[in-house]
């Protein structure tokens, strides 16, 4: 297979066994095989399941994505979302990780303005790298909220769904700027999350092909024109409203 010339997996990590007749290989195992050979040019990301996100859970919880995964160290291991096990907990097993060099970035999922700012009062808090949480056209409203509150204090939003898990893809205004540019809905749904440079996404991807369908988006620049146009298709949140989850 070619070598491209960026590689970029992220998953989540697969910490309950596949139900099934017969063992399948975890996720984690499946990212290990594509890696191989090639763990410099990739930047993983991984997640600690609330429930096992105490201090020693935590610990424990990524050594063993260490070794399904085969490798040394994650580039950035998220708290998937808030549970029962105190925050302090999470972050001393974060610290201690990064002490070890076994993750080089932490970060959270899932977390509202609230969760933020008692995360950030913290001891440490402050080195959240980033919150990962749901947004696209039709989910727009941590913009009226969380979007400005984390960019005030320089944390990037990961945006998960881009696509509302390609329900998207058959509005109508969608597709008309997106004949417009000679791209496809998709692409012109993912150019519109990133025409924000401080907002990273992660849209699926089943093949090669796909990724580079999703990499050009990039090369996108949405105009004024279509700007207006989406926002009279999908307007922003007149007020704050409660995370929304998938």
């Amino acid at each position: 297979m070619p070598t491209p010339t960026a590689l970029e997996l992220l998953w989540g990590t697969q910490q309950r066994p596949k139900r099934g007749p017969k063992p399948a290989l975890s996720l984690e195992g499946i990212v290990a095989e594509a890696i191989h050979g090639r763990r410099d040019e990739c930047f993983i990301v991984s997640k600690v399941l609330p429930e096992n996100a105490t201090r020693a859970g935590t610990i424990a919880a990524c050594e063993r994505s260490l070794k399904r995964l085969k490798t040394d160290r994650i580039d950035l291991y998220l708290l998937h979302w808030r549970g029962r096990p105190k925050l302090e907990e999470t972050l001393s097993a974060f610290e201690a990780l990064i002490a070890a060099g076994t993750i080089r970035y932490w970060g959270v999922s899932n977390f509202d303005v609230e969760d933020m700012a008692e995360l950030l009062a913290l001891p440490g808090g402050t080195q959240c790298a980033t919150n990962q949480v749901l947004y696209n056209l039709r989910r727009r409203g941590i913009e009226a909220g969380l979007l400005p509150w984390c960019r005030d204090r320089g944390i990037p939003i990961m945006a998960y769904s881009p696509i509302e898990q390609g329900r998207l893809l058959h509005d109508r205004m969608l597709t008309a700027v997106a004949i417009r540019h000679r791209a496809t809905p998709a692409q012109i749904a993912l150019a519109w999350v990133l025409r924000q440079r401080d907002m990273m996404l992660i849209p699926k991807a089943s093949s090669e092909a796909h990724v580079r369908e999703n990499r050009a988006a990039l090369d996108i620049e949405l105009t004024e024109q279509d700007l207006g146009e989406l926002n009279r298709a999908f307007p922003p949140p007149k007020g704050p409203r409660p995370l929304e989850l998938l």
